[in-house]
């Protein structure tokens, strides 16, 4: 056998390999250099592909494997000397689709049940361990831990602080306010995270749109541009595109994403007596948006979660039944609910319509009209039936603590409207004219009331007795209230337009 039939024929046998051929047999493969017209010849049966001859007198052969990887042997011949080879390694790259991966407050959220339950079986399986022992094993066991007590101490002090050094290295300042709070995740996980919810609610929400050309939706539109507009030296608003999304539905609700998707109800258009209460809703809400209110809430939540494993971990523990350990479990949900996740919502709540406010202020609105709108609501709730709970059980502050709060910080916004070059605003104070039309409503009222009650008293007296008369629809319990729309207006106010 000829040295240029070894060389094809270990070209053959080890093409998956040919980096390992190469050095393991470099006198054949000096061979096979001289010998490249004849592995040319025989390329369609090898599967080898030439590259072609680099120069006149140079040509390269190409030895392709499974991996990817390609050799390429390249030959030159100059006149009167030995043929060197050079080896080129090249690889060859598959781009396919780009795999989106999960925002980490999205997998927290999943993972979150998972962790209690894995807190609730360690928990289980401590105390059906400690039952299991004979009593001199607990006796010896409790000798143990006491003589140990201090390393027990210093690991404790030392968890401690790596949970404090962990909470001080995730301080921030928020936007506008410059508080101080802790932020686990980022702006940019929410930013995925709004992205993912704002798929979901578009699907949920398809057949509930409202179309672009629809007048509600040009109004809530044009609301949500003079708020970004007029607020732009804010960077978290000037950066992000907003979007409208008004959807059909009775509902008295209004949200904003972190990535500028403004979702609304038209029942809350139905709810605002005019374009400043709805000015004021939206500044709220794209308020939230901007702090990043949803971050925080869930990092304060995520922090005060793992914490509280160690001690829903020790309830499962020190309980003697399944039954007391779950009692137990619905206890420690309830402190920490009414404890932390709710009076920290109530925050966040009234940091929103302070911020609110002063994004409302700057598109010239009317800011006296924030406070108004909160007293409607409550009259509304009343009408409608509603129970009164107390603030501390609620995720929102009391109608109440709202007006007077908004009340406080109304100078401060009417001076910053000021500062903006907005027009002045009419000298009759919404909350003056709001209060006597309460007042004159629930003294016709009382009128028609007392008038009733007399025809009563002038029928029995006269020995008939006829059926009470019902009070006005309009203070009757359960029924609905007159509201002003928002498109009672043909048109948005020229303090808003010209701005």
């Amino acid at each position: 056998m000829t040295m240029e039939q070894i060389c094809i024929r270990l070209v053959k046998v080890d093409m998956l390999s040919p980096v390992r051929a190469l050095n393991r047999f470099p006198s054949v493969i000096r061979c096979c250099a001289s010998a490249r017209t004849d592995l040319m010849r025989t390329n369609s049966s090898s599967s080898l592909k030439s590259r072609g001859s680099v120069t006149a007198a140079a040509s390269s052969l190409c030895l392709r494997s499974r991996s990817g990887l390609n050799t390429c042997i390249t030959a030159f011949r100059p006149p009167a000397e030995r043929v060197p080879l050079i080896i080129q390694p090249t690889r060859e790259f598959h781009t396919s689709g780009r795999l989106r991966a999960l925002p980490a407050p999205l997998i927290w959220m999943v993972l979150k049940p998972l962790q209690k339950l894995i807190a609730i079986i360690l928990g289980r399986s401590i105390r059906k361990w400690w039952l299991a022992l004979p009593p001199n094993k607990k006796q010896l066991f409790r000798e143990w831990t006491w003589r140990r007590r201090w390393h027990f101490v210093g690991a404790g002090a030392g968890l401690l602080f790596f949970v404090s050094l962990f909470l001080l290295t995730h301080l921030d300042e928020s936007p506008v306010t410059g508080r101080t709070r802790l932020l686990v995740f980022s702006r940019e996980n929410f930013m995925e995270l709004a992205q993912v919810t704002a798929e979901a609610y578009m699907e949920e929400f398809k057949d509930s749109l409202i179309a672009p050309s629809d007048p509600r939706h040009q109004v809530v539109e044009q609301a949500v541009r003079i708020l970004a507009e007029r607020n732009q030296d804010i960077a978290e608003i000037s950066s992000v595109p907003w979007t409208v999304h008004v959807v059909d539905g009775p509902t008295i609700n209004a949200f904003v994403l972190p990535n500028g998707n403004v979702f609304i109800f038209t029942g809350m258009l139905e709810a605002v007596a005019d374009i400043h209460q709805l000015v004021f809703i939206l500044g709220h809400e794209m308020a939230h948006a901007l702090i990043g209110h949803a971050a925080e809430q869930a990092s304060l939540s995520h922090v005060v979660e793992l914490l509280s494993l160690i001690l829903l971990t020790a309830i499962w523990a020190i309980c003697p039944r399944d039954s007391l350990a779950v009692l137990g479990q619905w206890i420690q949900g309830k402190l920490v609910q009414f404890l932390f996740d709710r009076p920290f919502s109530r925050k966040l709540e009234a940091e929103a319509d302070q911020v609110g406010l002063q994004l409302a202020a700057k598109a010239c609105a009317d800011v006296r009209a924030g406070p108004v709108f909160w007293q409607q609501m409550e009259i509304y709730d009343q009408l409608r039936g509603e129970p009164t709970i107390p603030e501390w059980l609620s995720t929102h502050p009391s109608h109440q603590n709202r007006v007077r709060q908004l009340d406080r910080l109304v100078p401060e916004a009417l001076e910053l409207r000021a500062s903006c070059d907005c027009p002045a605003l009419p000298k009759a104070d919404p909350r003056v004219i709001f209060h006597q039309a309460v007042k004159l409503l629930l003294d016709n009222a009382k009128k028609q009331e007392n008038i009733a009650q007399e025809k009563k008293n002038e029928k029995e007296r006269a020995g008939v007795i006829l059926p009470f008369p019902q009070s006005p629809p309009v203070l009757t319990q359960g029924s609905q209230p007159q509201r002003g729309g928002v498109l009672a207006t043909s048109a948005l106010p020229q303090t808003l337009l010209s701005k």
